[in-house]
């Protein structure tokens, strides 16, 4: 998996391509805990994200929790597959999503 990664006004921007998965779940968790102390808000761009299974989705929900005490952190640019995938989990009432 690649994740790439930018920072714009405090921001960080991360954007993992392909799939997030069991395999690929734990590169993306070690970019987002290093990112977490370090950023005041945190943007996934998912644009590039094709499929995402459990393991991505505690990911997420990881990421949201330790973001609630800083800025936050918004999921964007999700495609349909994605959005159906957030739906079906309740996701979708979970993460900001625009």
């Amino acid at each position: 998996m690649n994740i790439t990664q930018s920072a714009i006004n405090g921001k960080t921007v991360l954007a993992p391509e392909g799939r997030l998965d069991t395999v690929s779940a734990p590169e993306l968790e070690k970019v987002v805990k290093d990112v977490i102390p370090t950023t005041d808000e945190l943007v996934l761009d998912l644009a590039k994200l094709d499929y995402i299974s459990s393991a991505g989705l505690r990911i997420l929900l990881s990421a949201q929790k330790a973001m609630m005490t800083k800025g936050g952190m918004t999921v964007c640019n999700v495609n349909e597959t994605i959005l159906e995938i957030f739906e079906v989990t309740g996701f979708s009432d979970i993460l900001t999503i625009v």
